[in-house]
């Protein structure tokens, strides 16, 4: 049997909703925005990703993608090269030119975005400008937009945030009239979007996903809109909504039989579905992922995690692992930490949980190898020097790349930190 689930999450012992935080600030190790092209290209189904950069950024989305041989992918480079960064070339002639021969090449792209990258924003490249005078040129058959998905100055799940926030001002206005509706911000896997589409059916709640997965089916938004986001790094996102009228519904994430519960609870309290239905709906769906994560908790209880800022999922990630998997916290860093967005997951947090946002590696580092904890979530770049001293890692971008939300990815997510665990235990016998 599944262990009793509570619709409305209690606050543990006072949580962290004060807590005080740590404030890092020095050498950062994480990616930059570009990473987020090669879930965004997969959602999108017809939109295509040109990045403005150099052959390292190049390199970057093809490695991080994994490109086979005979795929044609829907994301590109457009090299700058020597020429445009002595200004010896017009960039913007050679964009257009570039742009021209793909959207002939590629006539199924129904949605052109132009990504920013540090080169482009060297060269004070105006994509803004270049967006719109190419929308202007290829209306109505393509929309092309802008955003910057440069690593300057952000951590690598920001390039969603960007590029959704672009799409914002594109989204049609819900007419006055219009009875409330449901919109899910963020992307999530094809089949974790149906999921949460059957059961939102279920209770009768009229939803819509953004992004779509075709560039055509953009949802309105409104007065009338009510939102929930399904990933905790949409700041921006958010805020353009709101300027859209939009009104987020609070609730933790969904992560987790917990999470996913008072994520649902949240859009039945503002559509005025009972708890009862709530509950009758979830059931079955529960019963698998308790059963599922009772598994996966013999191997991860009483195991102390300690969490490097990367994705900025690390405070729904620990809240999901302390609570049901019964992990100790030894650190939960992010990058940025969103204290209104984060607020329901901050109460759910051990109290004492040493809380710390921005980096500064070799501080955090100096603390990682002082505590010695079991498991140790960080980027790639450090998760090899890590595994060399003897410590166990779990790649923070294998967590974004990979469905971990609702009820029947639960023990799959759980899976992904008791993996490592078993892989070192057999390597040590």
């Amino acid at each position: 049997m599944s262990p009793v689930i509570p619709l409305r999450l209690q606050p543990q012992d006072g949580g962290c909703t004060d807590a005080p935080v740590l404030r890092e600030r020095g050498q950062r190790e994480v990616f930059c925005g570009l990473t987020g092209i090669i879930w965004l290209h997969r959602k999108i189904q017809d939109a295509f990703f040109l990045v403005v950069g150099s052959r390292t950024c190049a390199h970057l989305i093809q490695s991080a993608a994994g490109v086979m041989i005979f795929a044609e992918p829907r994301f590109a480079t457009a090299i700058i090269d020597e020429r445009d960064l002595a200004g010896l070339a017009d960039a913007n002639e050679e964009l257009d030119r570039v742009v021209t021969r793909l959207l002939e090449r590629r006539p199924d792209i129904k949605m052109l975005f132009l990504v920013g990258s540090c080169p482009s924003e060297v060269i004070k490249l105006d994509l803004s400008r270049a967006a719109s005078r190419l929308s202007q040129r290829f209306n109505p058959s393509v929309r092309v937009l802008n955003y910057s998905g440069s690593g300057i100055e952000t951590t690598f799940t920001q390039g969603e945030d960007a590029c959704l926030a672009s799409l914002v001002p594109e989204l049609p206005p819900a007419p006055a009239s219009s009875a409330p509706e449901l919109m899910v911000v963020g992307t999530l896997a094809d089949v974790v979007e149906d999921q949460f589409a059957r059961v939102f059916n279920q209770l009768g709640i009229p939803v819509r996903f953004f992004p779509p997965r075709q560039a055509n089916a953009l949802p309105p938004v409104g007065a009338h809109t009510r939102y929930l986001l399904a990933q905790p790094f949409l700041a921006d996102t958010a805020r353009a909504l709101e300027g859209r009228g939009a009104q987020r519904l609070p609730a933790p994430f969904p992560l987790g039989i917990e999470g996913t519960m008072a994520w649902l609870a949240a859009a039945c309290d503002a559509f005025g579905v009972s708890r009862a239905q709530l509950e009758a709906v979830t059931a079955a769906a529960r019963e698998r992922a308790g059963a599922a994560l009772a598994r996966q908790r013999a191997q991860l209880e009483n195991k102390r995690i300690f969490f490097f800022p990367d994705s900025q999922l690390e405070v729904p990630l620990a809240r999901f692992l302390s609570r049901e998997m019964g992990m100790q916290l030894v650190e939960v860093g992010t990058p940025y930490l969103h204290r209104q967005h984060l607020a329901e997951e901050l109460a759910m947090l051990p109290a004492g949980t040493r809380l710390s946002e921005g980096q500064h590696v070799e501080n955090q580092l100096d603390r990682c190898h002082a505590e010695q904890p079991d498991i140790v979530v960080c980027g790639l770049g450090l998760a090899n020097p890590l595994e060399a001293q003897g410590l166990t890692t779990k790649w923070a971008i294998e967590l974004v790349f990979t469905p971990i939300q609702g009820f029947d990815q639960a023990a799959d997510l759980a899976e992904l930190f008791s993996r490592p665990l078993t892989r070192r235990l057999k390597l040590a016998a």
